[in-house]
């Protein structure tokens, strides 16, 4: 089992930055990647970025890229998600998922999932 557990969640204006961390601990070993979705209000889960454990390869929704970085610090078994320039339609409540080597790519298959992280957008 891996466990997740997201943070740096809050209440900004339009324009202004936040910066994400998910922590990992169980069975790190086992992670291909992590992910970062989000879920607005009404809406459905959506993904915003991932990034291999290894760094080598990470991936962005459309909206996102240019104004989010994902990035990861294997020392500490942590994942982070630098958003800058956010939009209230960033507003969501944000999950962080990890995922095994079961299917390519890092869209899918995220097997374990944080509790989440609100953020809030204000225009």
């Amino acid at each position: 089992q891996v466990q997740l557990v997201e943070s740096g969640g809050g209440l900004v204006q339009t324009g202004a930055s936040l910066r994400l961390a998910c922590e990992a601990s169980g069975r790190i070993r086992s992670i291909y990647a992590v992910g970062w979705f989000r879920r607005a209000p009404g809406q459905d889960r959506e993904f915003v970025s991932a990034i291999t454990w290894s760094g080598r390869l990470s991936h962005y929704t459309d909206s996102v890229k240019g104004r989010f970085t994902i990035s990861r610090d294997n020392a500490k078994n942590m994942v982070y998600l630098q958003m800058n320039n956010l939009k209230p339609e960033d507003t969501a409540v944000y999950y962080c998922a990890s995922k095994r080597a079961v299917s390519v790519g890092l869209l899918l298959d995220y097997e374990h999932w944080g509790q989440g992280t609100q953020v809030t957008v204000s225009s």
